[in-house]
């Protein structure tokens, strides 16, 4: 079997994530460097996935690890557009994590770049699309079973155990509007078939104080108008104090479709002196374990078969897009169209 020689960027616990799936269970891929600047987590993979070249410098794996073919980019959102640029010109496939980047000249530079190579592969992370049961509502739209969809209601909810680590890394990552509802943004182009053209944002820090401090929110939501017409509402929290809690649902003319309501750990339910009740899950890897693994496995399918993929840069771009005005419209607390932030 033809392997995919792969080398990754960042660490952390998505990364950590990335490598697992990437050593073990996608086949036709070979884990073969691995990059931090953290040292303790260079010797994590090392001794756990026995990843056998480590380097602190990015440039340094790009310029010496020769057998490598793709990189996977599991940094923070403001190194991406950069470390894209710099993969695909040394000649590189690469998948990277969403969003593209923070604003939206960094990703019409990353697709310019990307045009210019096409025979790189090029995938950016909305997980979503690669999650069984969205990817299933996507076919049943398609198939019409459900009329016209004219609604989307989708929401990016976090247990609220893992605030306190995110206020930290709330700048880096763009907001809670480019960290949580890109995904949320996307489902509405996907689903619709149309782009957003104006969005109203509110929101506020009403638990962390901490997070209104950095010019962001813990609780957000946002109306948006597409160009077809249709509607869609996106909210965020970080705050859920029973675990991670992302749905959504689709209203069309003949029917709803409704994803991951309610949050369910499993089918068990149980019945004890405090009721009958059903688990939830605590993470977003524990909700999309399985997409996580179907889309970096498409990824490695694409790069040996020579094929790029459905999802574009330019989706990825929309998204940040959409992405950027939701957070001028909650910081400005007034709609925005998206059009004059392009214009």
């Amino acid at each position: 079997m033809k392997k995919l020689n792969i080398g990754i960027v960042g660490l952390g616990r998505l990364g950590k994530e990335y490598v697992k799936n990437l050593t073990y269970l996608v086949p036709n891929a070979h884990m073969i460097a691995a990059c931090s600047i953290k040292k303790e987590e260079l010797e994590y993979v090392k001794d756990t996935y026995n990843v056998p070249n480590l380097y602190s410098s990015y440039e340094q794996m790009l310029d010496q690890q020769k057998d490598m073919e793709a990189v996977v980019i599991v940094t923070s959102t403001d190194q991406h557009a950069d470390q894209i640029i710099k993969a695909v010109e040394a000649g590189y496939h690469v998948f990277c994590e969403k969003p593209l980047a923070l604003n939206i000249e960094d990703c019409i530079r990353v697709e310019k770049i990307v045009a210019k190579h096409a025979d790189r592969i090029t995938m950016l992370g909305f997980v979503r699309r690669f999650d069984a049961s969205y990817a299933d509502a996507k076919t049943k739209i398609n198939q019409g079973l459900v009329g016209t969809p004219y609604l989307l209601r989708s929401q990016t909810v976090d247990k609220d155990t893992f605030a306190p680590f995110q206020i930290e890394f709330c700048t880096t990552g763009g907001g809670i509007f480019h960290d949580y509802n890109v995904h949320d943004i996307d489902l509405a182009h996907w689903y619709l078939g149309s782009r957003i053209e104006k969005v109203w944002a509110l929101g506020g820090a009403y638990r962390f104080p901490e997070f209104g401090l950095a010019g962001d929110a813990d609780n957000t939501a946002a109306m948006c108008e597409l160009q077809n017409g249709t509607m869609a509402i996106v909210l965020a929290s970080r705050i859920s104090s029973f675990g991670h809690n992302t749905c959504t649902e689709i209203f069309a003319t003949e029917g709803n479709l409704k994803i991951g309501d309610p949050p369910v750990k499993n089918m068990l339910q149980i019945s004890d002196k405090y009721g009958i009740r059903r688990e939830g899950m605590e993470t977003f890897f524990d909700r999309f374990q399985a997409a996580f693994l179907t889309q970096i496995q498409s990824f490695v399918d694409h790069v040996l078969e020579k094929r790029q993929p459905e999802l574009t840069m330019n989706n990825a771009t929309n998204a940040t897009l959409v992405a950027t005005a939701l957070t001028k419209s909650f910081k400005e607390k007034k709609p925005i169209t998206i059009a004059d932030l392009i214009s």
